[in-house]
């Protein structure tokens, strides 16, 4: 077991100190982060005390302590998962051989990249979150966004710690530049599309955490199987954190979803909306939104980079010792529905390896599926005729063989003039937008209380009853 060192200005399990170098790079880099923090962070809740857990070990059995604190005053650490000892790149071309304990200078740039844009996505969702918490449906709600923030900020420090770590001075450049970029902004935009998309309101929040952070975990899954064995430590520990913002999303649905099929039960006209509250054919459009540009989060079904990258032996499948047998995957392959020119489809078959995306982005689908069919049994429960359903992994592409094509949600291809037409019935219309924001306008910061649109949830944080004060807040 690696020994934390909490005590110092940043905690570590990494011996930082030991690296006087490293050590002044790093603290210099944090003043710089808590100004980011204190300028793109929640807005109007930095001086509250949060109910928040903070990462003290890596101890499975105690990795993390609950207590109140302030947001900027949060103790954001560098912890890697212990090492595995004499631990072998287990796919690729390289199987077998040694992990690498420092970049192989072939690698660099390929490392580098995906680092970058790994850590990009953390500073990305807390800008795109900013505000959420100005119309919180409960404290419960607003400590989770909370948590989630303050450890998509922990997730930035192990990159920014890898990056500073093992690539010299490009390394600082691209850890100076994380906290340049903004979500959304023209000029210096995050680097995926989904963390521009605007998400300022807590459907879409919920939504984000359930879809999108589920991408992420794929994503850390794959790279937490790398020879790079800092970056493969790095990311397993992350995972364990990453589990909470999965659940506040699959939680957070599900409690709208209670909610809504308790108002329609309440209208004689089966009606959500005239009870104030979110109905269920514009959940369905937000389930579309957000996992369709998740689903571009993968990159292209055919990818010469994804085979790269599994035969140097950077970024593997997701579970790859346990999940399968052929670690080499030289033979096999994939079968595509590929669009022609004349608007048809052919088949192409596509070496295993050039289809690495697919293979992680269709595990990604299957667990999506498990919390829809929770979701399902919600409505099922209420006795109402309505089932949530993913639309097809060609709906609503920007990237890949389907980009920028026409498809209603069951997959079939659509002309231009349908799509026009037939678009507001699959994604959300400035309407829903308006729609969903008129029932988040105000703020519930009385212990226990909800909003009318979100069933409470079925118990508290860690021990805690649902109306324990989660966040002290003086909404005077």
């Amino acid at each position: 077991m690696s020994s934390v060192i909490n005590s110092e200005r940043i905690p570590n399990n990494v011996h930082l100190g030991d690296d006087r170098k490293l050590q002044r790079a790093l603290e210099a880099w944090q003043p710089r982060f808590i100004d980011w923090w204190k300028e793109m962070g929640p807005e109007g809740f930095q001086e509250d005390q949060v109910y928040l857990r903070t990462a003290i070990s890596v101890d499975a059995d105690g990795w993390a302590n609950f207590d109140y604190v302030k947001m900027p005053e949060y103790r954001w650490g560098i912890f890697l998962a212990d090492p595995v000892k004499d631990r072998k790149i287990g796919f690729g071309d390289n199987m077998g051989m040694d992990a690498w304990q420092t970049v192989p200078g072939e690698h660099r740039n390929t490392l580098r990249r995906l680092i970058v844009t790994q850590g990009d996505t953390e500073p990305a969702s807390v800008e795109q979150q900013r505000l959420l918490g100005q119309t919180c449906p409960s404290l419960y709600d607003l400590r989770n966004l909370f948590q989630v923030n303050v450890e998509e900020g922990r997730h930035l420090w192990a990159m920014v710690y890898l990056l500073h770590s093992y690539f010299g001075r490009d390394g600082r450049e691209e850890a100076e530049a994380l906290l340049e970029r903004r979500s959304g902004n023209e000029d210096k935009p995050r680097i995926l599309g989904a963390f521009n998309e605007p998400c300022n309101h807590w459907l879409s929040f919920f939504m984000f955490t359930y879809f999108t952070d589920r991408d992420g975990k794929y994503q850390l899954l794959a790279l937490a199987e790398s020879g790079f064995d800092p970056l493969s430590r790095t990311t397993r520990f992350m995972l364990t954190e990453e589990a909470h913002h999965m659940f506040v999303g699959e939680k957070g649905v599900g409690r709208v979803l209670k909610r809504t099929c308790e108002l329609m039960k309440k209208n004689s006209n089966m009606d959500a909306r005239a009870e104030g509250g979110i109905d269920l054919p514009t959940l369905q459009k937000y389930v579309n939104l957000w996992y369709s540009v998740s689903l571009d989060l993968f990159g292209g079904e055919i990818s010469s980079n994804a085979a790269n990258y599994f035969a140097a032996g950077i970024k593997g499948r997701a579970h790859e010792e346990r999940s399968y047998e052929d670690h080499m995957a030289l033979e096999g392959s994939m079968t595509f529905d590929v669009p022609t020119s004349n608007g048809g489809f052919e088949k192409q078959e596509v070496p295993l390896r050039t289809a690495m995306n697919e293979i992680l982005r269709q595990e990604y689908v299957a667990d999506s599926q498990r919390g829809i069919d929770n979701w399902n049994k919600i409505i099922r429960k209420a006795d109402i005729d309505f089932e949530i359903t993913l639309p097809s992994t060609r709906f609503h592409r920007d990237t890949g063989i389907y980009a920028g094509m026409k498809f209603d949600p069951s997959g079939r291809l659509l002309s231009d003039e349908e799509w026009e037409k037939k678009k507001g019935d699959f994604l959300p219309t400035a309407e829903d937008e308006a729609y969903i924001k008129s029932l988040m306008t105000k703020p519930i910061f009385e212990p226990g209380k909800m909003a009318n649109w979100i069933a409470p949830p079925a118990k508290g944080i860690k021990g805690r009853p649902v109306d324990f004060v989660y966040v002290r807040h003086d909404a005077s």
